[in-house]
């Protein structure tokens, strides 16, 4: 600073700065007139320069900010038009399959309707009686998909052909719109039919791959799974079904979604066929937790919390008015029953378990104990015997086993250890070398009994306790949870011995605790409700196809009841008919029957 009051800078800012050394020399000028004014500051170079330049930078940082923010602005248009595009490629693509698969179905439609115009022609030329119906003579000699034959909907058109009256087909799609139950769950029908078309896709382009590495003989026409069954390739030898057309393949979907489709609409209620009464007031508590039909439909077998199985002549009780039904047998148990089964092969053989553990072997028609097998340390929530090996039931306990037991020597010949409880038991209908089960521990095994060690696929899905599990064929089961849903997997698209992902989640009904019952007829899913409804589903599609809700009334009395937490607590359909019964926590027992 001393050697600045003598106007000597440093050297560094001579030659780096020269204007600003220049301007302090100025500033410091000996003379103090020479100096300049603030006049001549404001209008020296070194003044209005960075000014300008500051202005310059200024407007080029608002240049670019402007610049930034069209650009921001074009990326936010070229992104919405991209994902348009995407929009629209898939919505022409949608379209494009849909114009397809109606294509395909309008072949499949004039197919129909030529086959019923020449037999209706046959039908005149031959004046056949009422008892030579086309239709009849339509099923017995052509042998089409035995669910189309049985359809109202398909019956309704065949008038229409018989007298060669030009069916209406705009107000036949307009009725089958105009449906409340079909336009009601149109968005869920509608995700099922893209849903169904992925997986028939999905499995056509596999089928294709695999086909490409499959020799096929030309002595026979066999080759590959695939070829023979996927594939358009026949032998030419067979007779060709009225259906098989050179592009098959594609309209592969058709047959399940519309059997699916016509099942889902040729009921709509359930209906009250029969009240069973059984007027037990000396038991305080009725709860019904077990319902089960023999192999006949003849007998019902009913258990629960008063201790008593009771079996029930079914006919009795729909045909008779009675003011009470008797049993026509009733068996007594020590202890609270949590599970019957009657066996397929002995007619009156019964099985029951109870909350203490011990599973106990009945003959119904001497009335008598036959076994009692007592290996579990806890309750037995479950049972079943096989119908494929009538001598082999599994049990179901709270002491996280499962059991495989030999009626016929009554004791066990094989555990399955598990971490949680185990909840409900299941074997498939056409084996006895497998098994499925539904856990505390919110999953669904399902194993190879000739290899108990692990599991050969596991079902996970559910978020809370897995209540019951049913086969609905050799390869699909259903799963019910207390996460108020029901699950639908398919087990053979479980290669890697883990499932995550389910055909379909059933949800309308209401459980979040307590068991509810399950059960499974013909594609159709039985299940009961915590607001005292019975559910009916279809495999095909996740929402209910119909409910019934009982009344809170007294089973003994009859009486309304102010109880508003009754809950459908067992349910059984009737064989293969359309026909079930439902009982809940109150006692009450219902036989329903599904109706249009």
């Amino acid at each position: 600073m001393s050697s600045l009051r003598h106007r000597v800078l440093p050297p560094q800012i001579l030659l780096k700065c020269p204007k600003e050394a220049s301007f302090c020399l100025w500033l410091l000028h000996p003379e103090p007139t020479c100096r300049p004014s603030m006049s001549d500051l404001l209008q020296s170079e070194f003044i209005t320069e960075p000014r300008d330049n500051l202005e310059e930078r200024e407007a080029a940082i608002e240049l670019r900010d402007r610049i930034e923010e069209q650009e921001s602005l074009l990326e936010f248009l070229l992104v919405i038009q991209q994902r348009k595009q995407e929009s629209a490629y898939r919505l022409r693509d949608t379209v494009s399959l849909l114009s397809s698969d109606i294509e395909q179905v309008v072949k499949r439609q004039l197919v129909l309707k030529k086959k019923g115009s020449s037999y209706s022609e046959l039908s005149k030329d031959d004046h056949q009686s009422a008892s030579g119906h086309p239709l009849m003579s339509f099923t017995a000699n052509e042998e089409p998909s035995t669910f189309l034959a049985s359809r109202k909907r398909f019956r309704q058109v065949i008038p229409a052909v018989e007298t060669d009256v030009e069916v209406d087909e705009e107000s036949q799609g307009s009725t089958l719109l105009e449906s409340s139950r079909l336009m009601k769950n149109f968005k869920k029908l509608e995700t099922v039919y893209f849903l169904t078309r992925r997986r028939q896709m999905k499995a056509a382009a596999l089928g294709k791959s695999l086909t490409r590495h499959s020799p096929l003989s030309s002595e026979n026409g066999r080759g590959s799974m695939i070829v023979s069954e996927k594939s358009s390739v026949s032998n030419p030898a067979a007779p060709k079904d009225f259906y098989t057309t050179n592009d098959s393949r594609q309209g592969g979907w058709i047959d399940p979604f519309l059997e699916g489709l016509c099942r889902y609409l040729s009921f709509s209620k359930l209906r009250v066929k029969a009240d069973l009464k059984q007027g037990d007031l000396l038991n305080s508590s009725n709860l019904v937790c077990a319902l089960a039909f023999d192999r006949d439909g003849e007998f019902l077998a009913t258990a629960g919390v008063n201790k008593k199985i009771k079996i029930f002549e079914c006919n009795s009780i729909v045909n008779d008015n009675r003011d009470i039904h008797y049993p026509v047998v009733e068996l007594a148990s020590r202890s609270k029953l949590s599970s019957v089964c009657w066996n397929s092969y002995i007619k009156s053989q019964i099985a029951s378990s109870n909350f203490e553990g011990v599973v106990q072997i009945w003959d119904v028609a001497r009335s008598q104990l036959v076994t009692e097998m007592k290996e579990h340390k806890k309750r037995v929530w479950s049972i079943d015997i096989s119908s494929a090996d009538p001598t082999l039931l599994a049990s179901g306990s709270d002491d996280g086993t499962v059991k495989l037991w030999s009626i016929n020597q009554g004791v066990s010949i094989g555990t399955i250890k598990t971490k949680a409880n185990v909840c409900c038991v299941q074997f498939p209908s056409d084996s006895g070398r497998s098994l499925a089960f539904g856990s505390a521990d919110h999953k669904v095994y399902y194993y190879d009994l000739r290899n108990p060690k692990i599991p050969l696929c596991t079902m996970i899905g559910h978020s809370k306790t897995v209540s019951y599990v049913k086969f609905v064929d050799s390869s699909t089961l259903v799963s019910s949870s207390t996460d108020n849903t029901l699950k639908l997997w398919d087990l053979s698209m479980s290669a890697s011995g883990v499932s995550e992902t389910p055909l379909h989640s059933f949800a309308g009904h209401t459980n979040l605790k307590n068991f509810v019952g399950l059960s499974v007829s013909d594609g159709y899913i039985a299940t009961g409700s915590e607001t005292n409804e019975v559910f009916v589903y279809h495999k095909a599609f996740p929402m209910p196809v119909m409910s019934y809700m009982f009344n809170n009334t007294e089973s003994a009395s009859g009486l309304e009841s102010d109880d508003a937490s009754q809950f459908i607590s067992s349910i059984c359909w009737r064989g293969q008919s359309s026909t079930l019964v439902a009982a809940n926590s109150n006692g009450n027992i219902k036989i329903l029957e599904m109706v249009a």
